[in-house]
C-alpha cells in the first residue's frame, strides 16, 4: 500500500542534502568545537560555518545565532532568558491565546515566580490585533512573544506591526518562527524583532538541532550552567553534526522558498477546492487570514478529528488534528477554541500540512480517500444521521 505523508508541520524528512552534511561529522570531524587541537578547530570550523548559514537564512550577524536543541529550548531561552535577566521588581509579559504550549508554558512559569503575563485574544480569524497588543501595555511590561505563523492553521501574524509598538514601547520583541521558517521570507532586521526562535526538524533537518536570533545587546540569563560555549548563553558541548545539517537544511530552505512556497500553495488550494466540491458542511480554519503556502486547517462537521486522522492512516494517509506535541489531549485544540469555536467542531478539524515531496498525484489520492472516510464516517455518526 502507497503512503503519503500530509503532516509536515509536525515534523519533515530530513534532505538528502542534508544527510550528505551530517555524515562526515560523524566519522570524520568528530572533535569537541572547544578543543584547541587540530580535531577540535576542525569542528569549530564546521560549526561557525553553520552558524553563518542560519544567520544567513535570517538576515543577521552569525554572533547573534544562538545554537539550541530546537525550538522549545529556543523560545524557552527567549522567554526565560530575557524576563529573568530583567533586575525591576515588577514585570510583565504580553502573548497571546494561540501560542504553542512552549510558550504557554513558559509564561505559566513565569506566572508562578511572580510575573504577571496577559494573554491577547485573538480573531475569528485566528489573528491578533496589534490594537490588542498596544491595549495590554504597561509601564512595567518587559517582553511581548507573538508567534510568526501557528502551527495549527497556518495563519501568519502581524509581526511587523507588534515589532513597531514594542520599539515604540522600549520593550523587547520575542517571535516564535518555527513554523515560518522555510515557508515564507524572513529576515529579522525587517521585521524589527529583537529574538526569532527556529527548528531544524521543521525545515528537512535533523531533530536536535534549533538555533535562536537574539539581537547584539540583548541580554539573556541561561537557563543551564556549566561551560562558556555559545557565549555564555547556552553551556554545553555542541552538537555539531546536528547543527552542521542545521546550517545545510537553512541553506537549502532559503534557495528553494520562493519556488517551493507557489507549489506546495497551488497544491493546497487544490486540496480545499477539490474537496469543497465533493464533501458538504466543510470549512477551512482561519480561511480569511494570511496563511503560510503549505497549511490548511479543515473541519467537517459530525465527526471526531481522531477517528478521520485513524481511519486515513489505514488508508495510508498521514494527517493529524493539530500541534503533534499535545496528541492524546483529550482536551479540543486551544487554538481553535480560542478562535471562538464549539468544542465540537474544534474535534472536527483536520489539519493538512504539505511539503517537498508531496505532488500533485499525492493530492488526488488525499482527496480520494479524505472523500470515502467521511462519507463512511458520517453514515456511522448518530448526530449526522439526526440532521
Amino acid at each position: 500500500m502507497p503512503r503519503y505523508y500530509f503532516d509536515h508541520n509536525a515534523t519533515t524528512p530530513v534532505a538528502p542534502e542534508v544527510v550528505a552534511a551530517l555524515l562526515p561529522c560523524l566519522g570524520q570531524d568528530y572533535g569537541n568545537a572547544s578543543s584547541i587541537h587540530f580535531f577540535g578547530q576542525q569542528a569549530k570550523q564546521r560549526l561557525e560555518g553553520a552558524r553563518r548559514q542560519v544567520a544567513g537564512l535570517l538576515g543577521c550577524r552569525p554572533n547573534e545565532i544562538v545554537f539550541t536543541s530546537g525550538g522549545t529550548e529556543a523560545n524557552n531561552l527567549a522567554i526565560l532568558g530575557v524576563v529573568r535577566s530583567m533586575a525591576r521588581e515588577r514585570r510583565h509579559v504580553i502573548t497571546t491565546t494561540i501560542e504553542h504550549p512552549c510558550v504557554l508554558d513558559a509564561c505559566r512559569q513565569l506566572e508562578k515566580e511572580g510575573v504577571e503575563v496577559t494573554y491577547a485574544p485573538v480573531g475569528s480569524n485566528g489573528v491578533v490585533s496589534s490594537g490588542e497588543i498596544r491595549a495590554a501595555l504597561r509601564p512595567h511590561t518587559v517582553l511581548i512573544s507573538v508567534m510568526y505563523a501557528n502551527n495549527e492553521t497556518g495563519t501568519v501574524q502581524p509581526i511587523r506591526e507588534i515589532a513597531v509598538i514594542a520599539r515604540e514601547a522600549g520593550v523587547l520583541m520575542h517571535t516564535d518562527g518555527v513554523q515560518s521558517t522555510g515557508k515564507i521570507p524572513v529576515d529579522v532586521r525587517e521585521l524589527g524583532v529583537d529574538l526569532y526562535a527556529l527548528s531544524g526538524h521543521k525545515i528537512y533537518g535533523p531533530k536536535g538541532a534549533g538555533a535562536l536570533y537574539a539581537r547584539q545587546g540583548v541580554r539573556l540569563a541561561p537557563l543551564q550552567y556549566g561551560g562558556h560555549q555559545e557565549r555564555d548563553r547556552r553551556p554545553g558541548t555542541e552538537n555539531v553534526a546536528g547543527l552542521v545539517a542545521l546550517g545545510q537544511a537553512a541553506e537549502l530552505a532559503g534557495r528553494d522558498l520562493r519556488s517551493e512556497g507557489e507549489r506546495v500553495a497551488a497544491l493546497r488550494d487544490r486540496l480545499e477546492k477539490e474537496l469543497f466540491g465533493r464533501i458538504p458542511f466543510a470549512g477551512v480554519n482561519g480561511k480569511s487570514a494570511p496563511r503560510v503556502p503549505n497549511t490548511t486547517n479543515m473541519y467537517f462537521e459530525f465527526l471526531e478529528g481522531e477517528a478521520m486522522v485513524i481511519a486515513l492512516d489505514l488508508k495510508g494517509i498521514a494527517v493529524s488534528t493539530g500541534a503533534a506535541c499535545s496528541s492524546g489531549s483529550v482536551e479540543p485544540s486551544h487554538v481553535l477554541t480560542a478562535m471562538g469555536m464549539t468544542a465540537e467542531r474544534a474535534r472536527a478539524s483536520i489539519r493538512f500540512s504539505l511539503g517537498r515531496q508531496n505532488t500533485a498525484e499525492h493530492v488526488t489520492a488525499l482527496v480520494e480517500a479524505v472523500t470515502a472516510v467521511v462519507g463512511r464516517l458520517r453514515k456511522l455518526s448518530p448526530v449526522c444521521q439526526t440532521t
